[in-house]
């Protein structure tokens, strides 16, 4: 059972920690969460869990085993500055754009620090998250890093260098999914189905669609071709999705999302 505190207890904070118990990784009242004072929400939603959140993030840095990193990456220097003196622990950080050598540069020389990105799908137990490890970080580092969240989805371990790609493509990559699904019913809705039918059907379909993708090991080419009949509807759909660019439009969201991840972390990169 690992002692954990949370510099953070924003949205992704709770889910790690819910995910976090329910694999038996650790319990409600040895997690330890910072957050600002008039955050009612983030106050409560730990509170529900049966932890605590307080206001003081030197008390989060002495608390327990691992110390987890989730700001905002403009909050993430000022949080930082706080850490300088703290207790030298694994030290996993959440915050988009902040380098290993930022993080190592702010915390106590040796700290063990891994960069850690997850995606929003951690809340119900079905995240995509990559990691990376910082020079002071040992196999014995990374295989708490990945016992933990793998506890919320799928876990692998990249270099530094992947992880903007990373971020563009699953971070943001609920984002895309949900227009899809959106814009599915959408079109449901306009042939004649009701909304609430078309929502389930759409969101249905996509679930099914990738876990037959996870779960097969087909291409998903393969898996495309296997329902697109000779001239029938698929195909007809198929033809007008490629003739507006859909496959286009998806590399180049992924592609400006990426350049994006990269003058974030460039600015905040350590002087």
């Amino acid at each position: 059972m690992l002692k954990i505190g949370f510099c953070g207890a924003g949205k992704m904070a709770q889910a790690l920690v819910k995910g976090f118990i329910g694999a038996g990784l650790t319990k409600a009242e040895l997690v330890l969460a910072s957050c600002l004072p008039n955050d009612a929400d983030s106050i409560k939603a730990f509170q529900d869990i049966g932890a605590r959140a307080i206001f003081e993030n030197r008390t989060i840095a002495e608390h327990g085993d691992v110390l987890i990193l989730a700001v905002k990456p403009q909050v993430a220097p000022a949080v930082l500055s706080e850490l300088k003196n703290s207790p030298r622990k694994l030290t996993l950080s959440i915050a988009m754009g902040v380098s290993l050598a930022a993080l190592e540069k702010a915390l106590p020389s040796g700290t063990p620090v891994i960069r850690v990105m997850p995606n929003t799908p951690a809340l119900v137990g079905c995240g995509a998250t990559v990691y990376a490890r910082g020079s002071n970080a040992g196999d014995e580092d990374v295989a708490i890093a990945k016992r933990l969240f793998s506890s919320v989805g799928v876990c692998e371990e990249v270099t530094e260098t992947m992880i903007d790609p990373v971020t563009a493509l699953a971070g943001s990559g609920p984002a895309y999914v949900y227009m899809m699904i959106e814009a599915l019913a959408d079109g449901g809705v306009k042939m004649g189905l009701t909304r609430p039918l078309a929502y389930k059907l759409a969101a249905q379909t996509v679930l099914g669609a990738a876990t037959m993708v996870r779960d097969t090991d087909e291409h998903p080419g393969k898996l495309k071709d296997d329902v697109a009949s000779p001239a029938g509807s698929t195909i007809t759909a198929i033809h007008y999705l490629e003739r507006h660019g859909l496959r286009s439009a998806l590399i180049g969201a992924v592609e400006a999302a990426t350049e994006r991840c990269r003058e974030v972390t460039a600015a905040a990169r350590p002087n």
